[in-house]
C-alpha cells in the first residue's frame, strides 16, 4: 500500500461510492480495517445528514473536496468516521460503519480488551476506536494519512443494502450497504421513539 491512492472516484454521487467503498481498507495507528458495511448520506438533500440544515463550523468539511475524512461525536462521547464524497460546495459522505481487522490484530485487541475479533470494529464508534481515530483526524486527507483509505481495486459482492441505523428522519432510505454473509457487520437498530412528556 505504498504511495498516495488515487481517490478521486469519490468525487462522485454518494449512492454510487458508498458501495464502492466496501472492501476498502483504511488504515491508521498499526491497524487495517477492510470495510463490510457503510452508510450513505446526501447532505442538503438528505433529512438524515448533519448537512441538511447547511453549511456550520462543525460540518464544513462534508462540503468537500471528496477524499477527507469527516468526524463527529455521538452520545458526547463516541467518534465516527466518514469519507466525504461529491464536488466542493455539495456536501455528502459515507458513514464507515463496520469492518474486518485484516492488519495489526493485536493492536487493535489492545485497544478494544474483551471484544470478540468479530467485534473490533463492528459498528462505527468501535471501528474509529480500533484505528485509533479521533476528533482531531478531522479533516485528514485520505490520500495522503495520517488516516490512510486504500479503495479496493476489484468488484466486491454480493452487496446488500437496507435503511439505515438509529435515524428517525428518512431512515427509510436504503442508503445502508454492507457486504452480505460477512460476521463483522453491525446489527440493524431502528431509533428508539422519543418518549413524549406527560402535560400537566
Amino acid at each position: 500500500m505504498a504511495g498516495s491512492p488515487d481517490l478521486s472516484s469519490l468525487a462522485g454521487d454518494v449512492l454510487d461510492v458508498a458501495p464502492r467503498l466496501l472492501g476498502a481498507h483504511v488504515s491508521h495507528a498499526g491497524v487495517t480495517v477492510r470495510l463490510t458495511e457503510v452508510e450513505a448520506y446526501a447532505g442538503e438533500s438528505d433529512p438524515g445528514s448533519h448537512a441538511f440544515r447547511g453549511r456550520t463550523d462543525r460540518n464544513a468539511v462534508m462540503f468537500g473536496p471528496a477524499g477527507f475524512l469527516y468526524a463527529y461525536l455521538i452520545y458526547g462521547m463516541h467518534v465516527c468516521a466518514n469519507v466525504v464524497t461529491g464536488t466542493p460546495g455539495t456536501a455528502s459522505a459515507v458513514l464507515l460503519r463496520a469492518g474486518e481487522v485484516v492488519e495489526g490484530l493485536d493492536v487493535a485487541r489492545a485497544r478494544r480488551p474483551g471484544a470478540s475479533d468479530r467485534d473490533l470494529a463492528r459498528g462505527p464508534a468501535r471501528l474509529c476506536r480500533a484505528l485509533a481515530i479521533g476528533l482531531e483526524h478531522g479533516g485528514a486527507d485520505l490520500a495522503r494519512g495520517p488516516v490512510r483509505l486504500h479503495l479496493a481495486t476489484e468488484p466486491v459482492g454480493p452487496v446488500a443494502t437496507g435503511p439505515r441505523v438509529g435515524l428517525r428522519q428518512a431512515a427509510e432510505h436504503p442508503w445502508r450497504y454492507w457486504l452480505a454473509g460477512e460476521a463483522t457487520v453491525s446489527a440493524y437498530r431502528p431509533a428508539a421513539p422519543l418518549r413524549r412528556r406527560p402535560r400537566g
